[in-house]
Formats: C-alpha cells, sequence, structure tokens
C-alpha cells in the first residue's frame, strides 16, 4: 500500500546535507582567510608605525650618525620586531640620508615596513 503523506526521501536529505557541508566549509575557509588577513594588516601598521617613531625620534635627536647599519629590537603592540636603520652620506655633509626597516623578530628577509628619510644638522 502507497501512503499519501508528503516527505522528503533519504537521498533528498543526504543531498541537502552535502550541500549544507559544502558551504559550511567554504564559510568557514572565508573566516581563516579574513582573520589572517587582519593579523598581516595588523602586523604592517604596526611595523609603519614603528618607522616613523625611529625617524621622527633621530630627527628630534638632531644626531648626524656614521654612515653604516644599525639593528636593534623594536617591539611594538606587543609584537616583536627588529628595526634595522641605514645611514648614507648625501652630497650634502650637513644632510645623512637613512633607510628604516622593519622584520619580524628572527626574519630579516621579510620586510614589513621601509621608509626612508633625510637627517639635518642644521638647526
Amino acid at each position: 500500500m502507497r501512503s499519501n503523506e508528503a516527505g522528503f526521501t533519504l537521498v533528498e536529505v543526504l543531498v541537502a546535507l552535502a550541500i549544507v557541508g559544502v558551504a559550511l566549509a567554504a564559510s568557514v575557509r572565508a573566516v581563516g582567510m579574513i582573520a589572517q588577513n587582519n593579523a598581516a594588516l595588523r602586523a604592517k601598521s604596526l611595523a609603519l608605525v614603528e618607522a616613523e617613531n625611529q625617524l621622527a625620534e633621530l630627527r628630534l635627536a638632531r644626531l648626524m650618525p656614521s654612515p653604516g647599519r644599525q639593528v636593534a629590537a623594536c617591539p611594538q603592540g606587543g609584537q616583536a620586531m627588529q628595526c634595522e636603520r641605514v645611514f648614507t652620506n648625501s652630497d650634502n655633509a650637513n644632510i645623512r640620508q637613512v633607510m628604516i626597516r622593519v622584520h619580524p623578530d628572527g626574519d630579516a628577509n621579510v620586510t614589513l615596513a621601509q621608509i626612508n628619510g633625510f637627517l639635518s644638522a642644521l638647526p
């Protein structure tokens, strides 16, 4: 005897569950990528702030460092970073060029931020 009750067959339910499962997996992957991108943007923003701070400190100190390279720890926002400062001479003896790069601590091959500027001994 055949019943007149309406309902879903087992195959229809399994197909619907498979579709929902694929959609949920794609959603979880998208959320993971958003979180990863957010962390990378936060690190780059903090690195840029630190590079600008380093340049401002050098300008305020009115020092003329010798040409060369300096590397020092420069944590920012709870993240361990290293600041690399490269000083070079310019055509004018009263002006020194500085390049500041910020790297994640322990990975000098990755540059999170880089700025260039000039330092002057003149008041």
